[in-house]
């Protein structure tokens, strides 16, 4: 059951990952009104300070989901153990 939990942490990380992508790309749309600076975009020029603006935020969201998924993760595994422990 460990593994399945881990492989659910997985899965949720990944759909988390995926929402905060979308989310940061979406404001930065909504904030600056022009794209999200991802580098395959010949056609729109970016300005260093976009570029690293970007890729702050971006950071910093990733982190946060990564490290969010991570103690949720562990808080099921320790739940899952205490609950075998009881039956």
């Amino acid at each position: 059951m460990n593994l399945f939990i881990k492989l659910l942490g997985t899965g949720i990380s990944l759909l988390a990952g995926f929402v905060g992508t979308k989310l940061v790309d979406t404001t930065w749309e909504k904030i600056t009104g022009s794209k999200p600076p991802k580098g395959d975009d010949d056609d729109v020029p970016t300005t260093l300070r976009h570029a690293l603006t970007f890729a702050l935020i971006s950071a910093s969201v990733s982190a946060i989901i990564q490290v969010l998924a991570n103690r949720g993760t562990q808080r099921a595994i320790t739940r899952f153990a205490k609950t075998q422990d009881i039956v």
